[in-house]
C-alpha cells in the first residue's frame, strides 16, 4: 500500500483489538495496523476474540480503511491440536489476514509449509532479545520478531542495525515481570498456563506480608518517541487486548499524533495517558536503564476513581488507501505431521545451580552435568572425574552484554567444556562458535514434535521437554527429547531484581530470599547473571518412585534440577531414584493427563 510523505519513514502504530468494538475505536483513531485473536490459540484466551465470521468482517473493514491485521496464533500448542490450528490459520489466511503472530516453533514449521505466502511475525512469547534469534527466525521464514520488553534503548538500536528482519517494539500497556515465555508461575502453581493465554497473574499478588514484589507499573515510551523513529523500530505496540474502546481509543489516538507530529508527549499527554489507565503511573525504566524499586505499581483505587485529563479523545482516522491483497485461495491438505528422526535417547543429565552440588555420587549417576557459565568460567574446582561437565549458558543474553559471554565461553573451552546448554534460539549459534555440542534447555518451551524435528534440523543434540506436559504429551514427541523428572521448576526469571525486595543483596548471596504468599508458601529467590533474578517452585517434581510409569510412557531421556539442595540433598535424591523410593517431604507429580 502507498504511504503518505508526511507519514513516510513513521514506524507502524499497532494497536489492540479485543473485540469488534475495540478494532472500531482503534481504526477510528488512527492506527496503522491492529492485532486480534480468535477464539482459540491467543494468549488472551480471556478477551471477547472473534469469531470466524467477525473475523471476516473485520479484516474487510480494516482493509477498506487502509489498517492492515495481524492475527494472534501466539501459544504453545501440542500434537492434537496441529490440525485445529493449521484450520485457524487457514481461516485466517482466506479472510486476508496480513500476517499472523505466532509463539510455537513446530506451529510456524507447520504453517511456513502449509502457507508459504503468509507472513509469520514472531510473538515476545519466542522470548527474543538479540539480533542473532532473528537471524535463526529469518531462516525459519519469520520477517518480525516482537522485541523482550526488556531491552534498553541502545539494546534496540543495536538489534535494528544488524537484524535481518524487522523490529516491533512494546511502547504502552501493561508489563509482565517475567520474561515473556519464560513463565511457568501460573502453570506450575494454579494450573493456568500463561504459555496457553490462561494467565492467573500471580505476579498482581501481595507477597512476604502484604507487598507487591512483582506487580511492574504500566509501561509508557511516549516522552521517548523520537529515540524510537531514530532507532529504525518498524512497529509500535500498544498491550491491551483485555482492555475495551474507552482504552484502546484515548490511547491510539495520543500515540497517532506524537507519531504525526514526530515529538515526545508532553507532561500534560502523560498525564492524560495515565488518567485512562495506569498502575500508580507509568515506568520506561527498562528502556532507561533505571531498572530499579520505582517499577513497582499496583491498581489503586485512586487509580481507578481518576478520570482522563488533558484533551478529549480526537477521530484521528487516517486518510489511507485501502489495503489490497492477492486473491487467496487454498485447498486445504490432509495435515502430515512431521516427526523427529531420531530414536528416543536413554540419557540422564543435570543441571545444578551450584558447582558443591557436583558430588562424587552425581558424577557417577549422570551423563552430563551442567553448570552455569560464570561457575565455569570463573576459579571453581569443578574436577574431572566422572561424568563430562557442562555449561548452561545465561537464559538472557543481550547484544550489549554477547561480548562477556564470549570472554566466558572462552575460559570454559580451555577448561574443557564440551557441551552447552541452551535456553534461546538466538544463542545456538555460540556452540558452533566455540566447537561446543548444543543442547536444548526446557526454555525453549518444546510442546510438540514440530518443535522437536525443528530442533533437530538445527543441530540440537537433545532437547528437555516443557515440564508443561502430562506423560502422554511426553510420550507423543519421542525424538532426542528429555523430560524433567526431579527439581524445583524455575517458575519466572525477572529483569527487575526480585531479591532486592525480599531480604537484599546480603541474603541473595546466602541463598534465603524467598518469596511467601498468602497462604504461607514459600517460592525461593535466587540470583542469576547479571543481577537477574530466578524464582523457583516452593515444591520439587519427583519421579523417584514412579520410574516404572516414566518406562511405561517412553520416558527414557531424564533431566534433573538442583536449585537450592545441599550436597547431602542431591545424594539423597540420587539414592532416591537409584532404589525408586518417595524423596523426602511433599512432591508435585507428571500428571496422568
Amino acid at each position: 500500500m502507498s504511504e503518505h510523505p508526511e507519514r513516510a519513514r513513521l514506524p507502524e502504530l499497532l494497536s489492540p483489538a479485543g473485540s469488534p468494538e475495540a478494532l472500531r475505536a482503534a481504526v477510528e483513531a488512527g492506527a496503522d495496523a491492529v492485532y486480534f485473536g480468535t477464539s482459540g490459540f491467543n494468549a488472551r484466551a480471556g478477551a471477547r476474540n472473534f469469531s470466524a465470521a467477525e473475523l471476516r468482517d473485520a479484516v474487510g473493514y480494516c482493509h477498506e480503511n487502509g489498517v492492515r491485521v495481524y492475527l494472534t496464533l501466539n501459544t504453545l500448542i501440542y500434537d492434537r491440536e496441529l490440525r485445529d490450528y493449521l484450520a485457524a490459520a487457514e481461516t485466517a489466511y482466506l479472510a486476508g489476514a496480513d500476517a499472523l503472530i505466532v509463539a510455537d516453533l513446530g506451529g510456524a514449521a507447520a504453517l511456513r509449509r502449509t502457507f508459504p505466502d503468509l507472513p509469520l511475525h514472531a510473538s515476545t512469547q519466542m522470548s527474543g532479545h538479540c539480533a542473532d534469534a532473528a537471524r535463526v527466525l529469518a531462516g525459519l521464514g519469520f520477517s518480525r520478531m516482537v522485541l523482550a520488553r526488556e531491552l534498553s534503548r541502545e539494546d534496540i538500536s543495536a538489534f535494528t542495525r544488524s537484524s535481518p528482519i524487522e523490529a516491533e517494539v512494546f511502547v504502552h500497556g501493561a508489563l509482565c515481570v517475567c520474561h515473556s515465555g519464560q513463565c511457568l508461575f501460573s502453570s506450575m502453581v494454579g494450573g493456568r498456563s500463561g504459555n496457553r493465554g490462561e494467565c492467573a497473574q500471580p505476579c498482581r499478588l501481595p507477597y512476604n506480608g502484604g507487598k507487591y514484589p512483582l506487580s511492574l507499573k504500566d509501561l509508557c515510551l511516549a516522552s521517548h518517541l523520537p529515540e524510537l523513529i531514530d532507532a529504525g523500530v518498524a512497529s509500535l505496540k500498544v498491550e491491551g487486548r483485555m482492555k475495551g474502546p474507552d482504552y484502546v481509543g484515548p490511547v491510539t489516538s495520543v500515540w497517532r499524533r506524537l507519531l504525526d507530529e514526530r515529538r515526545a508527549a508532553t507532561p500534560e499527554e502523560l498525564g492524560y495517558l495515565a488518567g485512562v489507565f495506569s498502575r500508580s503511573g507509568f515506568t520506561d525504566g527498562y528502556f532507561t536503564g533505571d531498572i530499579s524499586h520505582s517499577m513497582l505499581g499496583v491498581r489503586t483505587e485512586s487509580d481507578k476513581r481518576r478520570s482522563a485529563a488533558g484533551r478529549p479523545q480526537e477521530s484521528r482516522k487516517r486518510d489511507a488507501e485501502p489495503v489490497v491483497l492477492p486473491p487467496r485461495t487454498h485447498a486445504a491438505a490432509e495435515y502430515q505431521p512431521l516427526r523427529p528422526e531420531s530414536k528416543p535417547l536413554s540419557r540422564r543429565t543435570a543441571y545444578m545451580h551450584r558447582p558443591a552440588q557436583l558430588t562424587a555420587a552425581a558424577r557417577k549417576y549422570f551423563d552430563i552435568c551442567f553448570l552455569p557459565l560464570y561457575a565455569l568460567s570463573g576459579g571453581d574446582d569443578i574436577g574431572t572425574d566422572g561424568c563430562d561437565v557442562g555449561a548452561a549458558l545465561p537464559p538472557v543474553i543481550t547484544d550489549s552484554e554477547l561480548p562477556q559471554v564470549k570472554k566466558q565461553l572462552e575460559k570454559a573451552a580451555k577448561r574443557g567444556v564440551r557441551d552447552l546448554l541452551i535456553g534461546n534460539l538466538g544463542h545456538l549459534h555460540l556452540a558452533r562458535e566455540f566447537g561446543m555440542r548444543p543442547h536444548g534447555d526446557f526454555r525453549l518451551n518444546v510442546c510438540n514434535r514440530e518443535s522437536a524435528a525443528a530442533l533437530e534440523e538445527l543441530g540440537f543434540e537433545d532437547f528437555i521437554l516443557s515440564p508443561e506436559l502430562t506423560l502422554p504429551r511426553l510420550r507423543d514427541i519421542g525424538g532426542r527429547s528429555l523430560a524433567v523428572v526431579y527439581g524445583r521448576i524455575p517458575l519466572m526469571v525477572t529483569e527487575k531484581c526480585v531479591g532486592k525486595e525480599c531480604g537484599g543483596c546480603r541474603e541473595c548471596a546466602r541463598g534465603k530470599n524467598t518469596l511467601t504468599d498468602r497462604r504461607g508458601v514459600r517460592f525461593p529467590v535466587l540470583r542469576e547473571w547479571r543481577h537477574r533474578s530466578l524464582i523457583v517452585n516452593s515444591l520439587p517434581t519427583s519421579m523417584s518412585d514412579k520410574q516404572k510409569v516414566l518406562d511405561e510412557y517412553g520416558v527414557r531421556g531424564r533431566h534433573f534440577i538442583f536449585t537450592v539442595e545441599s550436597p547431602g540433598e542431591v545424594d539423597g535424591v540420587l539414592r532416591a531414584f537409584t532404589g525408586g523410593k518417595p524423596v523426602p517431604g511433599e512432591c508435585r507429580r507428571i500428571a496422568l493427563k
